[in-house]
This record gives C-alpha cells, sequence and structure tokens, in this order.
C-alpha cells in the first residue's frame, strides 16, 4: 500500500495529466446523459468547461445546475486498466455570464491550455463556460485505495483507504 504522502501527489497531480472531463448530466425528465469536456480547473479546484449551446449536456446544465466528472488516468498509462487512478466529484454547476472578467480570464486560460482552437470558439455566441463547483467526491488510487476528497479543502484527502460499504462516494453534509 503506497504512502498517504504519494496517494495525495497522485491526487492532486491527476488533474494535471489529464486534458478532458467525463460529463454526466441528467434532464428536467430524468435521462440521463454522458458527454465529455476538456476542462481548466483552478486553484480551489473549481472546474471549467467551454461548451455549445447545442449539446445535451449543456441544456441539462442549464436545467439541474448538476453534474457528475470523472477524470480519469489515461489507459496507455495504467499499469492495470481495471484499476486506473481516477476521481470524482459531485457538482453544481454555474454559468458565466459572457462578456464579464471572470469569462474572459477562464476563456483566457482556456486558450493557454488548448490554443488556437479556443479562439474560433470564443467567437461564436452558443458557446458557454460553466464553473463546476465540487460538493465532494473521492479518488481512487487502485484497488482497495478510495479515499474521499475533503469536501471543506478539495485540495485534500481523508485518510484512511475506504473499504467494502463505506467506498462509496462521500456525500456533502447539508449546511
Amino acid at each position: 500500500m503506497p504512502s498517504f504522502d504519494s496517494v495525495l501527489a497522485a491526487y492532486q497531480g491527476l488533474p494535471t495529466r489529464v486534458s478532458s472531463l467525463m460529463l454526466s448530466t441528467v434532464s428536467g425528465e430524468g435521462t440521463p446523459h454522458a458527454s465529455y469536456a476538456p476542462y481548466v480547473i483552478d486553484d480551489s479546484y473549481q472546474l471549467y468547461i467551454f461548451t455549445s449551446g447545442l449539446s445535451a449536456h449543456t441544456q441539462n446544465l442549464h436545467t439541474t445546475g448538476l453534474a457528475s466528472v470523472l477524470l480519469i488516468e489515461d489507459e496507455a498509462a495504467a499499469v492495470q486498466v481495471f484499476a486506473r487512478q481516477r476521481i470524482t466529484y459531485d457538482c453544481r454547476a454555474e454559468i458565466l455570464p459572457r462578456g464579464t472578467a471572470a469569462w474572459e480570464g477562464v476563456a483566457d486560460r482556456f486558450e493557454q491550455r488548448f490554443g488556437e482552437i479556443i479562439a474560433m470558439l470564443r467567437s461564436l455566441d452558443d458557446f458557454q463556460i460553466f464553473c463546476l463547483s465540487p460538493q465532494g467526491g473521492r479518488f481512487v488510487m487502485g484497488f482497495g485505495a478510495a479515499y474521499a476528497v475533503d469536501a471543506q479543502n478539495l485540495s485534500q484527502l481523508v485518510g484512511p483507504p475506504q473499504t467494502g460499504v463505506e467506498n462509496a462516494a462521500v456525500q456533502p453534509q447539508a449546511g
């Protein structure tokens, strides 16, 4: 079993090793939808996605304001495909108003990370930026090594590893 410090380093490093997240949303009628989106992340672990207003997941985010996201290690880099490192977050989604300093700042970060394609997307009126705010989550290092994400400090994990029935995503507690 790896040390807690090495697990924490792997958790904190995974978002820089992957460029897109798997996005799960649900429609107002309860129909689930899976998709993906490139993202940027800030120092407080807020995730930002740049999405087309024509997509089902964008409509779902507007309707429900909720998403589940998965950041997962590349299969080619994984020692064992059944034990890929992964982070799941249960998120609240909020649109950033276009034309604001916040929107421009995040769009600039997308352009720095993903290059010229972002200049074109910025010019398309239907593209929107959502902030996905994690409310809780879990990091899986491998077999038998699942850790709760500290909902009060998203850069940290809660140890020891969760096992058995406890091996479920930690739900945020009502305030």
